[in-house]
């Protein structure tokens, strides 16, 4: 140790030891990943269409097909909202958790999987979904070599259920006709105010 640092005290040696270790610790922590990042942008777009009202283009979308419905955020917004109501949310649950252990780490998989599993999948699982017995078991041996496709049938089979079972009484449901309506009622609206709008520009220029 050079006859400087020597002088000073224990407790400032201490002190710069620690900030340097900071330091060295800050340099090395690895860059967020890729899959991490698209997570949060999701989550992101989730709570903002959350925010805002469908419109009638999204509506009649979602009209025409179920995979309208699961290929827009809103449209899994507004459905999960539905599903909420008929206490089945833990199918749409399940799928949106099959599409994000798609995207884990390599190194996460077999962590990841057995949590999707036990919350899930299992027999009396906290947010069991409906499976028959065989793509039940078949889904556990997948999950103990795990890879990003350990879950491909038990997802197919809860997204078949939703379409066959739960988006059928969802486009006959009360949340759908009140959408409908408030885009009507919006619509009238819109149309009367560019009628206003149009009158008073007759009066301004002299009925020109």
């Amino acid at each position: 140790m050079c006859k400087g640092l020597a002088t000073l005290p224990a407790t400032c040696l201490k002190s710069a030891k620690d900030i340097k270790h900071k330091i060295s610790f800050l340099l090395q922590k690895p860059e967020p990943q890729t899959t991490d990042q698209k997570q949060i942008k999701e989550k992101t777009a989730a709570a903002a269409a959350a925010n805002r009202a469908p419109t009638s283009a999204e509506v009649e979308k979602w009209k025409e097909s179920f995979n309208h419905v699961m290929s827009s955020t809103m449209g899994r917004t507004v459905f999960t909202n539905f599903l909420k109501s008929e206490f089945s949310e833990e199918n749409m649950d399940f799928w949106v958790a099959c599409e994000d252990y798609k995207r884990t780490a390599p190194s996460m998989l077999a962590t990841r999987a057995k949590q999707v599993y036990q919350q899930y999948v299992e027999a009396d699982a906290p947010n069991e979904v409906n499976l028959d017995a065989a793509t039940r078991e078949e889904t556990r041996q997948n999950v103990e070599n795990a890879c990003p496709f350990c879950f491909e049938g038990a997802q197919k089979m809860i997204y078949t259920l939703m379409e066959k079972d739960s988006y059928r009484r969802f486009l006959n449901s009360k949340l759908i006709q009140d959408l409908r309506q408030t885009q009507t009622t919006g619509a009238r609206e819109k149309k009367k105010k560019n009628c206003d709008w149009a009158e008073s520009r007759q009066v301004l220029t002299g009925g020109a």
